[in-house]
């Protein structure tokens, strides 16, 4: 399995925890070759602060469960943000106004302009 077969399978691992734990506004931006921070950007939105909280737990237990040991939950004393860093795939989880005011969509789709997000 090639190392861009087994990220994008673990993107979608990541993704599919989301989506089971009722984040909204899902969005996976592909950053391969184009930026060395991660191979994917995950972006998501929880409804208070206990479901982002929530959520970066859940995110946090899906890396261990594939491998990924020794990673943390950054933004631990923020009720709006969250974000865990996966080496490959990095997930951000924001409260929907907090996520609004940073636009990470935005910038990274003018970062990389070749990129479609894909929700």
């Amino acid at each position: 399995m090639s190392l861009m077969v087994k990220f994008s399978n673990l993107k979608d691992k990541i993704v599919s925890v989301l989506d089971n734990n009722k984040a909204s506004d899902v969005v996976t931006i592909n950053l391969e070759g184009k930026s060395s921070i991660a191979d994917f950007m995950i972006i998501a939105s929880g409804t208070s602060s206990r479901h982002i909280q929530a959520l970066s737990e859940q995110v946090l237990e899906e890396f261990k469960k594939q491998g990924i040991l020794g990673l943390s939950i950054e933004g631990k004393e923020s009720k709006e943000w969250k974000l865990v860093d996966g080496i490959d795939v990095v997930v951000h989880i924001f409260n929907p106004e907090k996520r609004k005011f940073y636009e990470l969509e935005k910038i990274w789709s003018e970062l990389v302009p070749k990129e479609k997000v894909i929700i």
